[in-house]
């Protein structure tokens, strides 16, 4: 369902920022058990002040998704990374919007896979402090052409989010034969993955949509590396 990141950001919006040198290894981590951040592309922490706002480009896209958001930012907030919904702005899906928004739209396979949506955050900021993203949902989930069940719609809307924020698909080579293969993520006891695993993690219950402790740890490792770094 969800396009790598470091391919979706070259094609969307790599080209709206430069290139700024990563912190040194020593005082960010970018990785641990069932979590991981998009430092190949220049992002891995977040403000622990700044508010991040989730906008959208049509009021029909604010009220079709963000009823999705709403136990995802709960447990976002919860760990500390301020993120709430905002309004209806212009979109311009080759560049970065307006500072410390996350912009919504949609488009017809946006990656040119059927079902596959993409979130990005802006790329290659300095301190890797996220600045905002954008989030493309394939209109094939509402149209009937593609066929999706609640559980991964529920899983997958966020996800999105959480990418554009700064997380990255956790999958790892668990089983050791030289191929990190689709969801080949750690999981709980229970059985449940990462809500970041791709192609498809997050629970399968009624708790679909929310994250998995794995990913609260990413989020706050977001945090972590900010307030390393003298990130306020």
């Amino acid at each position: 369902m969800r396009r790598t990141l470091a391919t979706a950001a070259a094609g969307a919006l790599a080209a709206a920022v430069a290139l700024a040198p990563q912190a040194s290894a020593a005082t960010v981590q970018t990785s641990g058990s069932g979590w991981k951040l998009t430092s190949q592309i220049g992002v891995y922490a977040a403000s622990p002040s700044t508010t991040y706002t989730i906008t959208f480009e049509t009021a029909a896209m604010k009220t079709r998704y963000a009823p999705y958001y709403t136990e995802a930012l709960k447990q976002i907030n919860a760990a500390g990374l301020h993120i709430t919904v905002g309004g209806v702005e212009p979109v311009d899906i080759n560049k970065c919007g307006p500072k410390n928004h996350i912009q919504v739209t949609e488009r017809y396979r946006p990656v040119g896979t059927p079902g596959w949506s993409k979130g990005v955050p802006c790329p290659y900021q300095p301190k890797g402090l996220g600045v905002g993203g954008l989030v493309i949902y394939d209109s094939e989930y509402w149209d009937g052409s593609w066929p999706i069940t609640q559980v991964h719609l529920k899983n997958t809307i966020p996800h999105e989010i959480l990418h554009a924020l700064g997380l990255d698909h956790p999958n790892t080579d668990l089983d050791k034969d030289g191929v990190i293969e689709p969801h080949e993520c750690v999981a709980t006891s229970y059985g449940n993955k990462p809500i970041m695993c791709s192609p498809n993690g997050g629970y399968s219950t009624s708790n679909a949509g929310k994250l998995v402790g794995y990913d609260v740890n990413g989020v706050k490792a977001l945090i972590a590396n900010a307030r390393a770094q003298g990130i306020s």
